[in-house]
């Protein structure tokens, strides 16, 4: 189990930890036999916007998950984070000088056994890396065209249409278009060119973290109190 000891959100941890919510949510849904179509419906989004939460998209607005939770009955655990709860004890009270620290929860996350799960969920964070560091430099984007330009001469008709699909996501920008949750984002996530301009650095952190993710990843430091007994609950996701 890997455990650092400051815990840092990755970005395939981020990614998981969505992905986990998203599908959460979708089975709560499911479990209360509320169809998708009623649920955006009650919420007050699109189908499509449903279907990002349920997906665990990161480009979807913090509120829309919160109204979704919030339907679903299950809000109250984002209330307590907004709310005085967790806030530090006054300096000088009971709490502060206790010498026994509260308990740290311990959350196990880990992916998918399902290797394709697995696999894209690997290939959606290389894209989104790859997405930000060509936004910041389009000498990168360039190198990109040039591979699907160079993959396009080789006259394999089977890619063709997502190789010319990427030209033109290239040229304009549009990086929602492979970034989605969609099938067709996967087709074309399966047929890029992007993730050939990451640094092979950046690309090795991140097979790292998906291989430590496979093993399980624990959120939350021990927290030793004053007789010395690790104090952490574990819980996991």
């Amino acid at each position: 189990m890997s455990e650092p000891a400051d815990n840092p959100l990755t970005p395939v941890l981020d990614r998981q930890l969505l992905l986990q919510l998203g599908d959460r949510l979708k089975r709560l849904r499911q479990a209360r036999g509320v169809s998708a179509v009623d649920m955006a419906a009650k919420v007050g989004v699109t189908r499509n916007t449903l279907r990002a939460v349920e997906s665990g998209d990161p480009a979807t607005s913090i509120g829309t998950y919160v109204r979704v939770m919030s339907v679903l009955g299950v809000s109250g655990e984002l209330a307590l984070l907004a709310g005085d709860a967790l806030q530090p004890a006054p300096v000088g009270s009971a709490a502060a000088r206790s010498r026994r620290a509260a308990p740290v929860i311990r959350v196990h996350v880990s992916a998918a056994d399902a290797k394709h799960q697995l696999q894209d969920l690997q290939s959606q964070v290389l894209h989104e890396e790859a997405v930000r560091l060509a936004k910041a430099d389009p000498a990168l984007v360039e190198r990109a065209e040039a591979t699907v330009q160079r993959w396009l001469s080789t006259g394999d008709h089977r890619s063709a249409s997502l190789w010319r699909e990427w030209q033109r996501i290239l040229r304009t920008g549009s990086w929602r278009k492979a970034l989605g949750p969609t099938r067709h984002a996967q087709q074309l996530r399966q047929t890029s060119p992007l993730v050939t301009v990451l640094p092979a650095e950046v690309r090795q952190d991140i097979l790292r973290q998906v291989s430590e993710l496979k093993a399980g990843v624990a959120l939350g430091a021990p927290s030793v109190g004053a007789d010395g007994r690790d104090d952490a609950r574990e819980d996991d996701s």
